[in-house]
């Protein structure tokens, strides 16, 4: 089955994405993707149509500012796009269309998207499982950034790579850089472990990623996690990339069985 283009309001702007509907179970599983810096036009990790054809709806969308969504991309704005893009698919003419079972929906992210699903989690309690797929730790990216001249000056090489019209962002790259350093306690995740104690959580990492480490994003995490109390965390490693190009079908399968097994 194709994917559906799906749109939404945040904020007074229209925010666009495409949802993936599950083959054969009704009612499903469903989870909400947010993809990787600077967004997705098509399908996140190829997720939407590897867990479609395993029974599970997948709605990925990109939040203001980033491909076709309209507005202006900020962290504040991310959080408030996922906010209308739950609220979005716990509509009535919503469910009904898509099947969605709103006591199973999840919410989950890729890389930068992987990172803001958890920040969001830690602040809406009505998000009770959550999985970030190689999730950036924002709090620990600041740090980063604060500490290390040559990274600061890479990712901000990188980002102007991917703002209009070279890319396809928009968004003011030093304001953004300045809301991680100042709201730690927001983005970043450490921070909000005990936030996020009470949920079922799946982390996902790959031992060649080179931009979201093992060892210093992800462990540090699920100690903090563990630390705090939390009792549901999963934690896969992959050897594989950012990417995850070469191992999809077995994270689809990993993914969906954690998904249908909670």
């Amino acid at each position: 089955m194709e994917p559906v283009s799906v749109e939404f309001i945040s904020e007074g702007a229209c925010v666009r994405g495409r949802l993936f509907a599950a083959v054969g179970t009704v009612p499903a599983t469903t989870l909400l993707l947010v993809p990787g810096w600077p967004g997705e036009p098509n399908d996140v990790l190829g997720l939407g149509t590897l867990l479609a054809e395993q029974g599970i709806n997948v709605c990925m969308f990109n939040p203001r500012g980033l491909q076709h969504s309209e507005g202006i991309s900020s962290h504040a704005n991310v959080l408030q796009d996922i906010g209308a893009a739950l609220q979005w698919l716990r509509q009535a003419d919503v469910r009904r269309r898509f099947e969605v079972e709103t006591t199973r929906l999840v919410l989950g992210g890729h890389s930068y998207g992987g990172g803001m699903a958890m920040a969001y989690a830690a602040r809406d309690s009505s998000v009770r499982r959550v999985i970030s797929i190689a999730g950036n730790d924002h709090g620990e990216f600041a740090r980063e950034m604060q500490r290390n001249a040559a990274f600061a000056e890479d990712m901000r090489r990188w980002l102007l790579s991917t703002r209009t019209p070279e890319g396809p962002a928009r968004f003011d790259m030093e304001a953004g850089l300045e809301e991680l350093v100042d709201h730690q306690d927001v983005y970043g995740l450490r921070e909000n472990a005990a936030n996020l104690a009470d949920r079922s959580i799946l982390l996902i990492g790959g031992w060649e990623d080179e931009q979201v480490t093992i060892d210093q994003f992800l462990l540090p995490l699920y100690r903090a996690l563990r630390g705090a109390g939390a009792a549901k965390v999963t934690f896969l490693v992959y050897h594989t990339d950012h990417g995850f190009s070469n191992v999809r079908q077995r994270l689809a399968s990993d993914i969906a069985g954690w998904l249908l097994r909670e």
